[in-house]
């Protein structure tokens, strides 16, 4: 098995900045990508950033060029870092993981990010 957890999410003005973190544990070596999902009320769960073991990235549309994933094995540790954010960033931000070809296998409890405008 292995455990996602979530933190860093928070209240924060327009224009400003978040950075997500996700620390795994337990059975490690079964991750192959790692990536944050979001949902807003109301809406569908949405990938927001995904990134893989070989180095690929992944992004929503919505996001590209304002959020960056990055990864620290040594640590078992993603990040996603939300620049100039917007009211429509607002949403419960969920560390998922898993093997390759199923890379939500794994959730974590979810962190409210919530934007101001």
């Amino acid at each position: 098995q292995v455990q996602l957890l979530e933190s860093g999410g928070g209240l924060v003005q327009a224009g400003g900045s978040l950075r997500l973190s996700c620390l795994a544990s337990g059975s490690i070596s079964r991750i192959y990508a790692m990536g944050f999902v979001r949902q807003a009320p109301g809406k569908q769960r949405e990938l927001v950033a995904g990134s893989s073991n070989g180095g690929r990235t992944k992004y929503a549309d919505s996001v590209k060029g304002r959020f960056t994933i990055s990864r620290d094995n040594a640590k078992n540790t993603v990040y996603l870092q939300m620049n100039s954010l917007t009211p429509e960033d607002t949403a419960v931000y969920y560390c998922a993981a898993g093997p390759y070809g199923n890379p939500t296998q794994y959730w974590g409890q979810g962190t409210q990010v919530t934007v101001s405008s």
